[in-house]
């Protein structure tokens, strides 16, 4: 009898570790970054997501969190997990805001333009790109390059300029508009400049000294 009972009971034990597990088991990891994403949402850049790090040992499915606790500035998080056998286990991770941005495919030196082939995408931390650092390929591609970019790093925006148009000393056509005339003139720029930036330009036939917006290479306007 008691040689029967047994048996029951280590069948029964086999039938109930092969019970399939419930429909809404998930990845924990899914779980998590179900739950750091509503935690940390306001501070999520618009291209950036959440990469949950499980330490070692954790199980890896469950169907709920029971709890959830998370420290916004460093992501590490604690969260006790319900299994499909509504078990409990404590699971600790890391949750790392990352986001995509543009750095350079090479290093480019001072007064070189970025073209499209000079950048490329990477994700990285958010942490390690800083918040002076240029946000998007856009903002990058077109820029002339006032401090050597390395490659692989994320430009400060202070690095670039927009694209020198008129340069100190060169000659330069300045265009006066009054009404419906346009008037030109011969000048020469005391700066440099770039496109829609203001710039003093001596005029070369009464040697003064005005104001005007550097408009294309070579040329400033002065409107009236």
């Amino acid at each position: 009898m008691m040689r029967a009972l047994s048996s029951m009971m280590v069948l029964a034990s086999l039938c109930l570790l092969a019970l399939p597990a419930s429909a809404n088991t998930m990845k924990v990891a899914d779980l998590i970054e179900e739950r750091a994403l509503s935690a940390l949402e306001q501070q999520i850049p618009a291209n950036g997501r959440i990469d949950i790090r499980m330490a070692e040992g954790a199980i890896h499915e469950g169907e709920f969190i029971k709890e959830f606790w998370i420290d916004p500035d460093s992501g590490q998080f604690i969260a006790n997990v319900v299994t499909a056998y509504g078990e409990t286990h404590r699971v600790w991770g890391l949750a790392v805001m990352t986001v995509k941005v543009p750095v350079p495919a090479r290093r480019i030196m001072p007064e070189e333009i970025v073209t499209a082939a000079d950048v490329t995408l990477v994700e990285m931390p958010l942490q390690r790109v800083g918040t002076f650092a240029i946000a998007s390929a856009e903002k990058l591609v077109g820029q002339q390059v006032r401090r050597m970019l390395v490659a692989g790093r994320p430009v400060p925006r202070q690095s670039v300029i927009p694209p020198v148009i008129v340069s100190r000393g060169e000659k330069v056509k300045i265009l006066l508009s009054y009404g419906g005339l346009q008037l030109t003139a011969a000048g020469r720029a005391m700066a440099d400049a770039h496109a829609g930036q203001e710039i003093r330009v001596v005029n070369l036939s009464s040697n003064k000294a005005i104001s005007a917006i550097a408009t294309t290479p070579g040329t400033v306007e002065v409107t009236q």
